[in-house]
């Protein structure tokens, strides 16, 4: 089959690979019919490039049609229509009981100290082959999979693998107050979706990036902006004379670990990524360092006992967060990879209506997986207005 893999660092190929078998008797095999491309895909390109190997498939966010089972599994049959969230989760553990798939105790990546396995996601999320291929193999395909009607467009289910949940996520753990108002900082994809669920919700949302296109995409939507490159002053005062001088209740961080704005963090992550792997991997495990611009423009901008609810992906373990600043702010920081089963119930309704989230037309690209090379340069580079690209097999 063909399928998208890493070569190294800002080398992303369509290669012919070995089609997946059922190797547990409770996997399934999935032929996939949109694919998409991820914000922190991107982060594989370079930071997180240690812990990749040459013909690492990748890809998380996959929905496709059941064409094999294994003899365990009972809730599947061949041509189910599916989504399948990023993570894989055995569901019947303590931390799946408890709406914690991510944390699953079955797939913990125990190796590497981390969460539950993650489909294309490098070694530290188990190096399970991902999803920007023709096929996918499904483990604990009873719980991992999300069952949707036949019928609509992809385009109206394709989110539920990561970014609504992660959208939707960010926005119940920011804890905005009836009425209250919430800044999302970063319009990627997940971005952009945090900001139309919480206005949905009735919150008022002020979204912030520097990118033009994406600028645009939230006031059509009816969103206030605050577009960095061309508003002077810092962005947490610019923030206040819109809040009554004292800032939102609550913060969505949807950048990440590749923020603008932190020189020093940027330099370090290039020079970690000419390194050796088996110097930098380790050294990222020890010692790496995010770029931190966003983090600390939430702090600084969030009023005295709200709340920042951390969206974007972070990989250092030596982060300096300014502990004093938040401690004296009374701030609430709440964070996580986004438990997707736990809020396809809430999701769900929305994309049987009449799209209020504009699922629809969410996307800026649809590819066929060929172009999977060039999809990721103008997504990485913010060309040609990309900010979600679908990929076809």
């Amino acid at each position: 089959m063909k399928a998208v893999t890493w070569q190294g660092r800002r080398d992303i190929r369509v290669e012919q690979v070995p089609d997946p078998q059922i190797t547990d008797s409770t996997d399934a095999i999935v032929k996939m019919t949109t694919t998409n491309i991820c914000g922190s895909d991107l982060h594989l390109y370079e930071v997180l490039g240690a812990f990749m190997r040459p013909g690492d498939i990748v890809g998380h966010e996959p929905m496709g049609e059941v064409v094999e089972v294994g003899s365990a599994v009972t809730t599947l049959t061949v041509g189910d229509r599916v989504v399948i969230p990023f993570q894989i989760a055995c569901g019947h553990c303590l931390m799946c009981d408890t709406g914690l798939p991510t944390q699953c105790e079955t797939t913990q990546v125990r190796s590497q100290g981390t969460g539950a396995a993650l489909f294309g996601y490098s070694e530290l999320y188990g190096s399970v082959p991902g999803a920007q291929a023709e096929y996918l193999r499904v483990p604990h395909a009873d719980f991992t999979h999300i069952p949707v009607p036949p019928g609509p467009p992809d385009s109206r289910f394709t989110y539920l693998s990561d970014v609504l949940p992660t959208a939707w996520q960010a926005v119940r753990y920011a804890n905005i107050p009836d009425g209250g108002t919430v800044v999302v900082l970063g319009l990627g994809p997940i971005g952009d979706m945090a900001a139309r669920v919480a206005s949905h919700l009735g919150a008022r949302v002020i979204a912030v990036d520097l990118v033009p296109e994406r600028l645009a995409r939230a006031r059509d939507r009816g969103i206030e902006t605050v577009d960095l490159a061309t508003e002077g002053g810092d962005t947490a005062d610019v923030i206040r004379e819109l809040t009554d001088g004292i800032g939102p209740e609550s913060v969505i961080d949807a950048v990440g670990m590749e923020a603008h704005g932190s020189p020093g963090a940027s330099l370090l992550q290039k020079m970690t990524a000419h390194l050796p792997d088996a110097v930098a991997a380790p050294m990222m495990k020890t010692a790496g360092v995010d770029r931190l611009a966003a983090v600390n423009t939430a702090v600084d901008t969030v009023r005295r006992g709200g709340t920042i609810s951390l969206v974007g992906v972070y990989g250092g373990a030596a982060d300096p967060l300014p502990l004093f600043t938040m401690f004296d702010k009374q701030v609430t920081l709440r964070m996580g990879q986004a438990n997707v089963k736990r809020w396809v119930p809430e999701i769900m309704p929305l994309l049987t209506d009449d799209d209020p989230l504009g699922v629809d037309s969410f996307a800026t690209h649809e590819l066929p997986l060929d172009e999977a090379p060039r999809a990721y340069e103008i997504f990485q580079k913010k060309q040609d207005g990309a900010v979600k690209v679908l990929l076809k097999p």
